[in-house]
């Protein structure tokens, strides 16, 4: 989708500082919102925290160990 925006040079700037490997705006505003949805995402897991019953015999731990 092809759109113009006015963005905050300062915070524009502040970004480039934080990142290495991203050159241009377009890829800073597409790391942003690749960013901003996985957090919106992490954000609704935490909503159900509390939710869900597991099985008394379930052990997440033992799903860790390699094969």
């Amino acid at each position: 989708m092809r759109t113009n925006i006015v963005l905050d040079d300062r915070l524009v700037e502040e970004a480039f500082k934080l990142v290495k490997d991203i050159k241009t705006k377009r890829e800073l505003v597409e790391r942003a919102l690749i960013e901003f949805v996985q957090r919106r995402k992490m954000k609704n897991l935490k909503d159900i925290k509390g939710k869900i019953s597991f099985h008394e015999s379930y052990d997440y731990k033992s799903l860790r160990e390699e094969k």
